[in-house]
């Protein structure tokens, strides 16, 4: 029997403690291989205490993928916060965001699942379409802050820095999948990437 399911938790600690169960579990699967069964019992409660917090295992899902962004954001804000050169604002992100291990596995798990669930399901496709263009405008508006503090040439386009940023995230999670695809590349990427932002 799991933690949660020896301790009665309020409802909005049960939700969170769901939430984490089944952004692990979905990971670890596959959306359409993940029963709601086997995150309830994952999670220590039943199904209809898991309904009556997210009506549908696609509601779960899609807010597995926020609640990871959430914690992505966070990271990042963290990193930016840390780094004193805002020319290394990005390289930052990239460095905290590689460095997390689990976390990275399990937001990177994800990410692609919705990418190839997006093909069959219009509700998860319209969800992940959104969802994306907000991670976007957060690492545009990172691009723009660093060209407000020196760090990046204005000349470089904050939208399209955003979208190679995120390019490149999801080979490294491709390559996290796959094993081993860009890892050792990862570092002289960022480098290259950081010597064009600055045009050192």
């Amino acid at each position: 029997m799991t933690e949660v399911a020896r301790i009665r938790l309020p409802a909005e600690e049960r939700r969170a403690a769901v939430l984490d169960t089944a952004c692990r579990v979905f990971s670890r699967g596959t959306y359409h291989g993940t029963t709601t069964a086997e995150i309830a019992r994952a999670a220590g409660v039943s199904e209809p205490i898991l309904y009556r917090h997210f009506p549908s295992k696609r509601d779960l899902y899609l807010a597995c993928i926020e609640e990871v962004w959430g914690r992505t954001s966070a990271l990042w804000e963290r990193a930016i916060a840390e780094e004193e050169d805002p020319g290394e604002w990005l390289s930052a992100m990239g460095r905290a965001f590689h460095g997390w291990k689990e976390q990275r596995a399990l937001v990177s798990h994800l990410w692609l699942q919705a990418l190839a669930e997006a093909s069959e399901d219009p509700k998860i496709r319209a969800y992940l379409r959104g969802h994306m263009r907000k991670v976007h405008a957060f690492v545009a508006d990172v691009v723009r802050r660093s060209q407000a503090a020196g760090g990046i040439r204005k000349d470089r386009d904050p939208e399209a820095e955003a979208w190679i940023f995120l390019g490149t995230g999801l080979i490294a999670a491709a390559g996290l999948r796959l094993g081993g695809l860009v890892e050792g590349d990862l570092e002289d990427i960022r480098e290259s990437r950081d010597r064009w932002l600055s045009g050192a």
